[in-house]
Order: C-alpha cells, then sequence, then structure tokens
C-alpha cells in the first residue's frame, strides 16, 4: 500500500503561485490515481483535482479549474498541484489522496490519505 507526503505548503502573498508535492512511498504508487482536497478552517473538506494513475487524464472542481493543474511523475513516485493567483480564499490544510479506483476518488472517498501542508495567503 502507498503512503503519502505532502510538502510544499507556506505563507505566500495574494497572487502569488505555489507548487505541493505528494510523494508517495511503498510500491506500486503507478496503481494509483490521486487527488488533492483541502479543508479551510470550519470549513468541509474540498475537493480540488484528481489526476488517473497514467497521467493522462485530469478532473477539476469548477472553482479552481483553469487556475490550479494537478500532475504527476510516475518515476519520481510524485505527485503535483501547482496553484496560480492564489487569494486569501485560498488558505486551508492541503490534503493529497489516493486509490486504485478511480470512481471512489471522483465520490471523495479515497482510502489512503497524506497528513496535510498548510497554505496561508495574505493580503
Amino acid at each position: 500500500q502507498v503512503q503519502l507526503t505532502e510538502s510544499g505548503g507556506r505563507s505566500v502573498q495574494a497572487g502569488t503561485s505555489l507548487r505541493l508535492s505528494c510523494a508517495g512511498s511503498g510500491q506500486f504508487f503507478t496503481d494509483y490515481n490521486v487527488a488533492w482536497f483541502r479543508q479551510a478552517p470550519g470549513k468541509e473538506r474540498e475537493f480540488l483535482a484528481a489526476i488517473n494513475w497514467a497521467g493522462d487524464y485530469e478532473h477539476y472542481e469548477t472553482s479552481v479549474k483553469g487556475r490550479f493543474f494537478i500532475s504527476r511523475a510516475n518515476a519520481e513516485k510524485t505527485a503535483y498541484l501547482q496553484m496560480n493567483s492564489l487569494s486569501p480564499e485560498d488558505t486551508a490544510v492541503y490534503y493529497c489522496a489516493a486509490d486504485d479506483n478511480w470512481g471512489r476518488i471522483l465520490a471523495a472517498l479515497p482510502r489512503t490519505w497524506g497528513r496535510g501542508t498548510q497554505v496561508t495567503v495574505s493580503s
């Protein structure tokens, strides 16, 4: 089973860009579809983007489409979330998650989660 570790979160100014990384350890990272979620204080967890195991199909939440971009480098067992034009509303803990079942990814029910990385955007 894969284990996930997010990194790259930090405090930034509004309008800037940030790239988060999700490193997979263990075997068979390429068996897993990967998704990014976030949870802001006092709010429910929100799906952002997902990428299939091969890296040739992506799916985005409408609110971030065109501003956030998901990718993966299977040889490095790493997935990424590129975030552009950040605003204070993007402040949240960002999580990556994985599942070998694409349906569970789309249903926001992946079975493997990282511990999250904090992104804080100030105006």
